[in-house]
């Protein structure tokens, strides 16, 4: 109540929106409810970017406040630090819940920042109820938040847990070992992870996995990207069919499920797709016949509950949605993920867009083009690799360079390898052919080919 108080005299209005860059802590949490009792909107912003692109998304969003670590401006926004003394409680106006209950920021595949509005109202709904009911979201029990709060995953998971009744664990930063002690010393019900961290608590020595007592534990949930078969069936392995739920869903569409009895059934399956949602199509716009690998599109009820700034969904003729997936459904009805259809990196869950990357390296004088692909990495699913075309003439030492892109890139965002090559990266028609490009470079991988000039950061 204080904290809404705080923002309602700070001139936030019925239906505005609040910036929130803070990092996991029970101030996050605080702000966002305190944000939901004044009748505004929370828009979940990281808190560790760089200043342009925070600048930018801030700018987007147009928030009537701005709650960081850091002081930030931006227009007309008040700015108020997250950890300001609790004012002296005080009545605050009656509002009504806001006609939208989130804003999630997102990279956008032009490389400039985009928002996505949920239009769902700020109260908990029949399908907010649904979702923790289908989950298995404890009502009264220890869940543990082990992502950032700025990714939609953790953000949804944690705030419902809490709408729920239960009590909520959360990581300032994710350490496997770690993972296991909470899981251990707070007898935790409950957890989301991403595959990447999935991995990494898997890839603990035996003998150190094994030693913590984790029997409290009874789902975790994971989706975000797609999950290795091995990895999943040794989950299944380790702690039962039961206690392993996978999800498939962007953050504006609705998904499948499919539980761990479920995919042994079907390994490599997403879940079975229910009726008048998805459809897998071809390139005529038709529907594939069981089996047939096309373009994954959800139904149009998806862009109509949600609102874009910054960039706008890519719809098909019939308003069907679609996140670049690329995916086949089995005669059974069970969706099978099988590629990208953009040139998106999923790097730990964490989607990184070419553009973003490429255009942060064109700014450099010394370089001509640059090119930014996906490879295989066993931890993270894909590494960010670059290919770099430097101007004739100038011999600057790549460290120069990268450290040029770091001060323009968050840090999941850099690319770990580097390539330098001699000649053009775009066709005579300007473009540049990324697909091409890693299917090159996966090849060299594959037969031991080495790169030109590569270096690792």
């Amino acid at each position: 109540d204080a904290r809404a108080g705080q923002l309602v005299s700070s001139g936030v209005a019925q239906d505005g929106r609040v910036a929130i860059a803070l990092p996991n802590g029970v101030g996050h949490h605080e702000w966002v409810f305190a944000t939901w009792k004044a009748g505004a909107t929370p828009c979940i912003i990281p808190h560790r970017l760089p200043a342009n692109e925070l600048s930018e998304i801030i700018a987007l969003a147009t928030p009537a406040a701005i709650i960081g670590t850091e002081a930030r401006q931006s227009g007309d926004a008040v700015f108020i630090a997250g950890d300001s003394p609790l004012p002296v409680r005080q009545a605050t106006p009656p509002r009504q819940p806001a006609s939208s209950w989130k804003i999630v920021a997102s990279g956008g595949s032009t490389g400039r920042p985009k928002l996505i509005v949920d239009r769902g109202p700020a109260e908990l709904t029949a399908g907010l109820e649904g979702i923790i009911d289908l989950l298995g979201i404890p009502r009264d029990g220890t869940v543990l938040n082990a992502g950032p709060l700025y990714h939609n995953g953790p953000f949804l998971f944690s705030n419902l847990a809490l709408i729920a009744g239960s009590r909520v664990v959360g990581m300032n930063r994710f350490d496997p070992e770690e993972w296991l002690k909470l899981v251990e010393r707070e007898r935790v019900e409950w957890c989301f992870l991403v595959p990447t961290m999935m991995h990494r608590i898997w890839s603990l020595p035996a003998e150190v996995r094994l030693a913590y007592d984790i029997s409290s534990l009874k789902r975790i949930v994971h989706m975000a990207a797609a999950c290795p078969v091995w990895l999943k069936s040794a989950w299944i392995d380790w702690l039962g069919p039961d206690r392993v739920f996978e999800g498939y869903a962007g953050t504006e569409t609705p998904g499948t499920t499919i539980s761990g009895a479920e995919w042994l059934k079907k390994p490599g399956s997403v879940g079975r797709v229910a009726p008048d949602t998805i459809t897998v199509r071809g390139p005529d716009g038709l529907e594939c016949q069981p089996g047939e690998i096309g373009e994954i599109f959800f139904p149009p009820t998806s862009a109509d509950r949600f609102h874009y700034i910054g960039s706008a969904p890519t719809l098909d003729a019939s308003g069907r949605v679609s996140l670049g997936d690329m995916g086949y459904i089995d005669p059974d009805g069970y969706l099978y993920l099988a590629d990208r259809r953009t040139d998106m990196i999923i790097r730990g869950g964490a989607n990184i867009y070419p553009a973003e990357i490429e255009a942060a390296f064109d700014e450099h004088p010394a370089v001509a083009g640059a090119a930014a692909i996906g490879l295989p990495c066993e931890e993270f699913g894909h590494r960010v690799h670059v290919i770099l075309q430097v101007r004739a003439g100038n011999e600057v030492p790549i460290k120069n360079v990268i450290a040029f892109a770091a001060d323009r890139l968050a840090a999941y965002k850099r690319p770990e390898t580097y390539e330098i090559i001699d000649g053009p990266l775009r066709d005579d028609a300007g473009k540049i052919r990324r697909s091409a490009l890693r299917d090159e470079r996966i090849e060299w991988l594959r037969t031991g080919k080495p790169f030109q000039q590569a270096i690792e950061r």
